[in-house]
């Protein structure tokens, strides 16, 4: 399986008095294709690791590769082409614009990303349609379900065809119900080939996965799914 992620030794420190330790010595890989939680209690380090995963910091001390290519070595121009062309965010307040349809949502994330214009309303389209949410394209945000908005949000980072998606705590504002099938959804995605990365405190998400990590203190462990 090839790596999309390999992190060797990383550690991130934040000044302060004293300084505060957030990553410690996190060596993970993570394979083309393959569904990644990442658990562990608040303070724990999570949001620091996603943050890293996902080009926004930098470790203060380690290795990080993504597709191969040594994420410490690039420029900030670099690192955010890199991060544009390559990953893809959900988060749990869906941050939809409410005055756009779901379709000039999904296509506004395209215009950030670079993609020709002629390409935007095709890609937004098939996004939309692999979600599930043709129907709704011309809907607004205040319109949908909140199961619809977070398929609304996987739409506008699936568009830029990544090759890994970070998502931190996809199912926080779901019921239990909507988020099953928003499991599914990530379960036929990455039987489609994508890595995905998943930032969770529910067992009923972190279950679901191939794979699950658990952060305390800094430190990653691995542990059973299920």
């Amino acid at each position: 399986m090839t790596p999309i992620v390999e992190l060797e030794d990383v550690g991130r420190v934040f000044p302060g008095s004293p300084p505060v330790a957030a990553l410690r010595g996190v060596n993970l890989s993570i394979g083309e294709g393959e569904y990644l939680a990442i658990a562990g209690p608040s303070g724990s380090g999570k949001s620091t690791l996603l943050n890293t995963l996902g080009c926004l910091d930098r470790p203060t001390e380690g290795t990080y590769r993504l597709t191969g290519i040594d994420v410490g070595q690039l420029s900030d121009g670099k690192r955010t082409a890199l991060r544009g062309q390559r990953i893809g965010f959900v988060f749990q307040a869906f941050h939809l614009l409410p005055y756009r349809t779901v379709l000039e949502n999904v296509i506004t994330g395209l215009i950030y990303n670079r993609v020709p214009r002629r390409e935007r309303r095709k890609r937004a389209a098939e996004a939309l349609d692999h979600v599930g949410l043709a129907a709704r394209a011309n809907f607004s945000p205040r319109n949908l379900s909140g199961g619809e908005r977070q398929r609304a949000a996987m739409a506008r980072a699936l568009a830029a065809q990544p090759s890994l998606l970070l998502c931190d705590e996809p199912t926080g504002n779901l019921d239990s119900k909507t988020t099953e099938s928003l499991l599914d959804l990530f379960d036929e995605l990455v039987a489609d080939g994508l890595t995905l990365v998943v930032v969770t405190h529910e067992e009923l998400v972190s279950a679901r996965a191939d794979r699950l990590v658990k952060l305390v203190d800094g430190v990653l462990t691995e542990e059973a799914p299920g």
